[in-house]
């Protein structure tokens, strides 16, 4: 299975992985795990790992975190975002809900937005990435992140999160991005219990019916605790497998704090397909 090349505003990107590879840069100090923290030496270190783009976030969405100002957005993200410039030009997507932080940030050389929000917080937010033809991620969450593991009970949870990114897809249609700039993001950790987790990620192809490239955002999340009985800390193994079997159900980019062993996991599977024995 051949990845489809990705067109940015001004370019087109591809990888020679079996993914595209997203690297986790918070700037910030209250993201779960804290081997993410960092600037634009995390930066130039996962980009020497392999990461196909950087993504940027400065307002942590970990389940109990608290949205920040606007201000203290722009002041965590920007200089990074110029830092990164002076020395790599690395696609950088921006974690932002805001068109205001998405403007900024483009306007000094990032690439992608991906949106907790699915373009639902900020109502110029989807124009203005149709208007920069701005590739965006889409992702399900349930509430804010203050609230949102207070409600995982869902009827059919693939159902419901499946009818909710077809709805999200439309509208941003409907706003101008072309069908080929949107992916999306069932949101795993966002609103969700174990078993709605486990369900996401082992049929996550299946998502908007195998029309939109698939982000799975699962590194060292919650579920894989759980499963395991491992710390943040310790749960690389069990990240791995599970972007394994997101890869085989169809995902087509990855976002992980770990990109040297995901690409090596990567490899693997690319191998074994290119033999067709996957």
């Amino acid at each position: 299975m051949k990845l489809p090349e990705l067109n940015l505003s001004s370019r087109t990107i591809t990888s020679k992985n079996a993914a595209f590879v997203m690297g986790i840069v918070n700037c910030n100090e209250d993201s779960f795990f804290s081997g993410s923290r960092g600037g634009a030496e995390r930066a130039f270190l996962l980009e020497e790992e392999g990461a196909d783009i950087i993504d940027l976030g400065a307002e942590s969405t970990r389940p109990g975190s608290r949205y920040i100002s606007e201000e203290e957005e722009l002041s965590r993200l920007i200089p990074v975002i110029k830092e990164i410039r002076k020395k790599s030009s690395i696609p950088l997507s921006i974690d932002t809900r805001r068109k205001s932080v998405m403007e900024a940030a483009f306007n000094e050389g990032a690439d992608m937005l991906n949106d907790i929000s699915a373009l639902e917080d900020d109502p110029a937010l989807a124009a203005f990435a149709a208007e920069k033809k701005i590739p965006v991620f889409l992702m399900h969450k349930r509430g804010i992140p203050s609230e949102m593991q207070s409600n995982t009970s869902y009827e059919n949870v693939f159902r419901e999160v499946d009818n909710y990114l077809k709805e999200r897809v439309e509208y941003a249609l409907s706003q101008g991005i072309d069908s080929s700039k949107i992916i999306v993001d069932p949101g795993i950790g966002f609103g969700k219990d174990l078993e709605a987790n486990k369900i996401l990620t082992a049929r996550c192809g299946e998502l908007c019916g195998g029309k939109y490239p698939v982000l799975m955002a699962l590194s060292r999340k919650s579920y894989i605790g759980l499963i395991t009985g491992r710390k943040t800390e310790d749960r690389l193994y069990g990240t791995i497998i599970c972007n394994f079997i997101s890869m085989l159900s169809g995902a087509s980019y990855v976002r992980v704090h770990d990109v040297a062993p995901c690409v090596d996991m990567l490899a693997v599977l690319k191998s074994f397909r290119e033999s067709g024995l996957l």
